[in-house]
């Protein structure tokens, strides 16, 4: 194979990271929302309250889960780097 080129086997371990990185940062959202979700009925919030409340959920789901993907993926290519 060429110099500089990714062999068969780092093809498969940047896909492998990429799915887990995938699937842990929409677990990670699904579970910051289902935490305010919860919050929301705890709380016999009806209304607007709630509405906010789950949109907030939302947002920080999406915020948390964006930060895990790219947690993952910047390890792994510091690690790719570093030959490990």
């Amino acid at each position: 194979m060429d110099m500089g080129r990714e062999s068969r086997w780092e093809k498969d371990a940047m896909t492998v990271e990429i799915v887990y990185a995938l699937v842990t940062a929409a677990v990670l959202a699904g579970v910051t929302f289902a935490v305010a979700w919860i919050l929301a009925l705890a709380l016999d919030l009806s209304g607007s309250a709630e509405r906010h409340v789950l949109a907030g959920g939302a947002l920080l789901g999406g915020v948390t889960g964006v930060w895990r993907l790219v947690r993952v993926l910047l390890r792994f290519d510091k690690q790719r780097r570093l030959g490990h």
